[in-house]
């Protein structure tokens, strides 16, 4: 076998703590337990159409890029925006994109991306547009029963070990479907069988729970994002935030509505202050005085993170 196939928990590499990347939202990375995402895991993101999965992709695409990594998007749905991309902060011409024909070929690109070593985030947009060569080819009536399943299992089982060495982070984005004729309990299932819900150290339910209203103009979607699994931390918890359209996560909502909760901004009717000191009326207000003055923005947010331990 070699050297170093067996260590102690104590030597080395096997007690690193875990690596992780900003998920672009405050609440989210609280909720994860670690900060953020953790590198070298697999991790799926899954929720109706419309819910933000995408858009939060876009959002660790962007954090990564700021700490200087190197990210892959795998467009199977061949439906990404660059336009809308570049607006939530990704650096477009450096970031690496595939728009593959087939699953097989999908997973693939995956596969030797991942064992290049010189890539630290990889995401898959959408397991249920990763369609097997053999339905491609075939006519569309054809019944292949549990053709995606098996090309699923057959991928993780080889890419896991590979993604832990490179310490490479793989994002899935999956959509839901419903179960035919259940009575009792959740109808909700995700595409691509159930290989990739064991092999996730980290899931992700997203969910647009209201709209956002400026003069009747809807400007956003309220989204709540529920961690359903989570090997690094305790699982269960739930981040609400704002997607502004054309912006991506608004980072000072999430300040105001986090500060509330820490007892660090005050709220007396519709009037959010801070230090005794007005910051605006209504919560649209407050979020243009922190995006005019990003100083005292980071201090709250600073606070939100000592007394939070984060």
């Amino acid at each position: 076998f070699g050297k170093g196939s067996i260590m102690r928990m104590g030597d080395g590499e096997a007690a690193e703590n875990i690596q992780v990347v900003s998920t672009g939202s405050l609440g989210l990375d609280i909720a994860l337990g670690v900060g953020g995402l953790p590198r070298g895991r697999v991790v799926e993101i899954y929720g109706p159409e419309s819910s933000g999965k995408t858009t939060l992709t876009l959002q660790v695409i962007a954090e990564l890029q700021k700490l200087g990594g190197t990210a892959a998007f795998i467009d199977a749905e061949h439906a990404l925006d660059v336009q809308y991309a570049a607006k939530l902060g990704v650096n477009v011409p450096e970031l690496l994109i595939s728009q593959p024909d087939t699953g097989e070929q999908a997973l693939e690109i995956t596969d030797a991306l991942v064992r290049s070593g010189s890539i630290d985030m990889i995401v898959i947009d959408s397991v249920a547009a990763l369609v097997p060569k053999a339905e491609i080819e075939g006519e569309m009536g054809d019944s292949l029963p549990g053709l995606q399943a098996r090309l699923m299992s057959q991928a993780l089982r080889k890419l896991t070990g590979t993604i832990k060495r490179t310490n490479c982070l793989v994002i899935f984005i999956n959509q839901i479907r419903m179960k035919i004729g259940v009575m009792f309990g959740n109808p909700e299932t995700t595409t691509g069988g159930n290989a990739l819900k064991f092999y996730s150290s980290v899931r992700l339910d997203i969910r647009r729970i209201g709209s956002i209203k400026k003069n009747d103009e809807v400007i956003g979607n309220e989204t709540r994002v529920k961690v359903v699994k989570n090997k690094v931390s305790p699982p269960f918890r739930e981040a609400i935030f704002d997607i502004l359209y054309g912006e991506g996560i608004s980072r000072q909502g999430e300040i105001i509505d986090l500060g509330v909760q820490a007892k660090i901004v005050d709220k007396a009717g519709a009037w959010y202050s801070y230090n005794g000191e007005k910051i605006g009326q209504g919560k649209d207000n407050a979020r243009e005085f922190l995006r005019e003055n990003p100083e005292i923005a980071r201090e709250i947010e600073n606070r939100i993170r000592e007394s939070l331990g984060v």
